[in-house]
């Protein structure tokens, strides 16, 4: 194969690369349970005939002043990136226990900067639910290489019957008109707003957005400005906190990771039909749930808090998620942790989710990563950690595909996956859609959540109240 050019990595994935920290590693963790089983050579014969398609996986990141480029690695080997391991319970755990804490360990393990940053580790003998061998594969990526909805697209295209996109389409828009068409100009649209609910400080940020100057698009003289940038930026502060719980706090260098089996989807959707919510409703209300029930076991009474979750949203065509990279921005929900009565708890996400359509915040997010990439590593911290400081978790809801898929011939049955915390956010909540069933996972900081299994067992109670609810409303309403 020949070698590529090197190529510029794009601001939004230079700001996702410098962001690791101790406590958090910008990897995106993924879990998948295949039944039957699959050998180490089978799962390595598709990475080299599909993965290894997308140029990123065969390249590595080498940074410089200026930021960072993607440079095929020469010493590329694939059992360096694709790793066999043996699963030995502990004395009293099983085997799930063994695999969530197994990608826990790995969550807070670094990828070798010296080649390409992502590693696929096959238990090759794992018990399916009923026993038979099956396997696991716990697969960990960097951010910088793409984000979840991208990363999704991958997934897609080496099951059974998927293909990667040709060389040719997977080359990135142009970043800079990416920048200026999508999410500069539209923050123009919105600037007047942005002085109406913030005051000056982001009125100036949007306007510097807005109508970029040559520095913003590369030129060294934008660190110049990094101050100045925090400074209009920190407008933000007048975000309200979140409710402070045992869940927010300075997080530690060890993780927790549970998941739970699915619900099915056709009784969530049920349920908000017959409450005239969404399905998403439904969900972040058990979730909410969940995490206000373990609090109070916890002897923190709840009532009246809430927790902010920053929730990433797609700013990209559906038809473009093969290009990899990272585009999309983030907006703040709070999760009405407080509210003991579960359909007063739905019909409360379900407003503060009517109130974030059509927000200009997401375009914000992004455009605020597009300058922390070209911002020197402690001013983009600084810049970085207004969101931080806001939020108690990361939460993903992503719809995957309805029908089970195949792996090399297996049942893929379960696949989990989630969204690094950045700054100090100690707790990664992750509700995934998959083969007509729901999902829920969290992976939380160890010293500020040490057992997140007592919030997973939670999540499906709470959901059977909404439906032992609805059913007893009367016939035909």
């Amino acid at each position: 194969m020949a070698t590529a050019a090197p190529e510029r990595m794009s601001r939004v994935d230079t700001a996702w690369l410098r962001m690791d920290n101790p406590s958090n590693l910008m990897m995106i963790l993924g879990v998948w349970l295949l039944e039957p089983g699959v050998s180490h050579a089978a799962l390595c014969q598709r990475v080299e005939a599909r993965l290894l398609k997308y140029r990123r996986f065969r390249q590595k990141v080498v940074e410089d002043a200026m930021g960072a480029s993607w440079v095929t690695d020469r010493s590329f080997d694939l059992q360096r990136h694709v790793l066999r391991e043996r699963l030995v319970p502990g004395k009293g755990q099983s085997p799930r226990q063994a695999l969530e804490a197994r990608a826990a360990e790995l969550a807070t393990t670094p990828l070798d900067p010296a080649h390409p940053l992502w590693q696929l580790h096959l238990i090759e003998d794992y018990p399916d639910v009923e026993g038979r061998r099956g396997s696991a594969m716990i697969a960990r990526i960097h951010h910088c290489i793409a984000d979840g909805i991208a990363l999704i697209s991958v997934m897609l295209s080496i099951t059974d019957g998927g293909k990667p996109p040709p060389e040719r389409a997977q080359k990135p828009d142009d970043e800079k008109d990416w920048l200026s068409d999508a999410v500069l100009k539209p923050i123009t649209d919105v600037a007047i707003k942005a002085i109406g609910l913030y005051g000056d400080g982001v009125a100036k940020s949007v306007e510097l957005l807005s109508k970029p100057q040559p520095p913003l698009f590369g030129s060294v003289e934008m660190a110049l400005t990094g101050a100045q940038v925090v400074k209009d930026l920190a407008a933000l502060a007048l975000m309200p906190d979140d409710s402070p719980t045992r869940l927010k706090g300075k997080p530690g260098t060890s993780k927790r990771v549970a998941w739970c089996e699915p619900i099915p989807l056709d009784d969530v959707r049920s349920v908000g039909k017959a409450l005239g919510a969404s399905i998403n409703d439904v969900l972040l209300a058990c979730a909410a749930g969940a995490i206000g029930g373990y609090l109070a076991a916890k002897d923190e009474d709840p009532t009246g808090k809430e927790i902010r979750a920053m929730v990433p949203v797609n700013l990209r065509p559906l038809e473009k998620a093969h290009q990899l990279g990272n585009r999309f921005g983030l907006v703040p929900l709070v999760l009405p942790i407080g509210i003991a009565n579960p359909v007063q708890r739905v019909y409360a996400v379900r407003r503060r989710m009517n109130e974030l359509k059509g927000s200009y915040q997401p375009v914000l997010a992004f455009g605020v990563l597009a300058i922390a990439g070209l911002l020197v590593k402690p001013v983009q911290h600084a810049l970085l950690n207004l969101f931080a400081k806001k939020a108690t978790a990361v939460m993903t809801n992503v719809p995957g595909p309805k029908e089970p898929l195949k792996f090399c011939g297996s049942t893929l049955r379960q696949t989990m996956f989630w969204v690094p915390q950045s700054g100090d956010i100690g707790m990664g909540v992750s509700i995934l859609s998959y083969g007509g069933g729901v999902q829920f996972g969290l992976i939380t900081d160890a010293t500020l959540c040490p057992d997140p299994e007592a919030i997973i067992e939670r999540f499906a109670p709470e959901f059977e109240k909404l439906l032992l609810v609805t059913l007893m409303l009367p016939w035909g309403e």
